[in-house]
């Protein structure tokens, strides 16, 4: 048997999708298993022991299709549902299999405010859109693989961090989605520990503002490293305050405890840290209480609906800084 597993983007999506490949891989009995994403989303994915052959997007539809047809194959697994993937599956005329992506629920939730959503994981749905094939959930949680050559070598750490440091991951896609640069700078003043902020080239310049109130403690490594070199500072941190983002969902794979934090976005969405069944790390959502208006995005967006942005300029941050001290004990 051999399956196309489709999933585009994002980081955080693509690794919410890896319990579904493994399990795909592990309990269909000589299933031969093709990824399919876009091609920036290329090192998400780069290792994993479970998928076959890759096959990227990157504005090459015909060429793509082309590919694929020659690959003849028995299932499509459609963990992305939207139109190019719908396009693709029409054109390989093969059996699909399609996941639950409660587009409505989503909807009413973001923009009127009444739940309608399932209640159940992103990940447990993309298991379930298997079960046709006697797909199940081993409950192993999520995966991400590191090459050797990315790997971070404790020495090369700075001196403050390497006997321990909390990773503070400050990005995300999405300004509503970050915690304005005063009061990440606030949560690093009251966390009383080493830390090293994660995050993209993007975030350069907010990192540095950050840094500066206290640089022997505070470590900037936003920019230095590639994703993969990222993840595996995430992997060797003691605990992970993060946005929602892809790391976030990554440093639920490598079984660390999280501390989410929530703007435009919510873990109603069916998106909080997930874990393997057994022996999994705790992690601990922070959201504004009674906020009238959110969540108000499935992603996020640049700027606060309202223009109050009161999902962040009103997160405790003391609270959250004594969540993640009290995670260390």
């Amino acid at each position: 048997m051999k399956c196309l597993v489709i999933r585009f983007s994002s980081i955080g999506d693509i690794v919410l999708a890896t319990p579904a490949i493994r399990c795909l891989k592990q309990q269909v009995p000589g299933v031969e298993v093709h990824f399919l994403s876009k091609e920036s989303f290329k090192s998400v994915t780069q290792g994993n022991p479970y998928i076959d052959k890759y096959f990227y997007f990157n504005n090459n539809f015909k060429q793509l299709i082309a590919q694929l047809k020659q690959e003849q194959y028995d299932y499509i697994i459609d963990l992305h549902d939207n139109f190019r993937t719908k396009r693709i599956s029409w054109a390989l005329r093969t059996k699909v299999f399609t996941y639950q992506k409660e587009r409505v629920a989503k909807f009413l939730l973001t923009k009127l405010h009444i739940n309608k959503m399932l209640g159940q994981h992103i990940s447990d749905r993309c298991i379930d859109t298997l079960a046709p094939l006697g797909v199940f959930n081993d409950g192993k949680g999520l995966d991400y693989f590191i090459a050797a050559q990315d790997e971070i070598a404790i020495k090369d750490l700075p001196m403050a961090q390497m006997m321990g440091y909390i990773a503070i991951v400050i990005g995300a896609s999405y300004q509503t989605k970050k915690l304005p640069v005063k009061k990440l700078q606030e949560l690093c003043l009251q966390i009383d520990y080493p830390i090293m902020l994660i995050g993209g080239k993007e975030d350069v310049a907010a990192a540095n503002a950050i840094a500066q109130i206290d640089p022997i403690r505070i470590f900037n490594a936003c920019g230095k490293y590639n994703l993969a070199g990222s993840a595996d500072l995430v992997r060797k941190s003691k605990l992970v305050i993060s946005h929602d983002t892809g790391l976030q969902y990554i440093a639920c794979a490598f079984n660390k405890p999280v501390l989410a934090i929530w703007g435009a976005t919510s873990p109603l969405l069916d998106v909080e840290p997930y874990y393997a069944k057994y022996g999994a790390a705790k992690y601990e959502n922070f959201i504004v209480p009674a906020l009238s208006c959110q969540p108000c995005s499935n992603y996020g967006t640049n700027k606060c609906p309202k223009g109050h942005f009161n999902c962040m300029e009103k997160q405790d941050i003391g609270a959250i800084a004594n969540a993640a001290m009290k995670g260390l004990q």
